[in-house]
């Protein structure tokens, strides 16, 4: 399966402001988890972050577009969904019995499995370097999470 991508490095610094929030949720979603219910939390998170991208979906495309969508996207984009808010159920209950600087490096495990994944299923063509790179990542992973 071939992306729509854009040759320049535009996505690098969306995919750096996305890791930079990903820590600052990480830290404040420990913070907000303590005394609380971890289902509860992650609920009061996902409609946060409903509201707000319901808001920024509607002020930046056509409210249409959703009628627009092909059954495939709409299948895609459903197990997506329940993908992330296991996800979320998961990370948010590891974060309230667990230190934030060790859940979060097994966390980013999910790197990996997005290597094998694009391998297996979208068929990508991995090079050497990010073959390496995984394994360093889950070096990492081990060296942070069990110290």
């Amino acid at each position: 399966m071939k992306s729509e991508v854009n040759p320049g490095m535009g996505w690098f610094y969306w995919a750096l402001l996305s890791a930079f929030f990903a820590g600052l949720t990480a830290i404040l979603a420990k913070v907000g988890v303590a005394g609380v219910n971890s289902n509860l939390a992650t609920a009061i998170r996902t409609t946060v972050v409903l509201v707000f991208s319901w808001g920024i979906a509607l002020a930046t495309s056509k409210p249409s577009a959703v009628f627009e969508l092909d059954r495939r996207s709409w299948i895609f984009l459903t197990l997506s969904g329940l993908a992330t808010g296991l996800s979320w159920l998961c990370y948010f209950r590891a974060l309230q019995v667990g230190e934030a600087s060790r859940v979060a490096p097994v966390d980013k495990l999910s790197v990996v499995f997005v290597l094998v994944f694009a391998a297996l299923f979208l068929r990508e063509s991995l090079t050497w370097q990010q073959w390496a790179g995984g394994l360093l990542i889950v070096a990492g992973a081990i060296l942070l999470a069990w110290h």
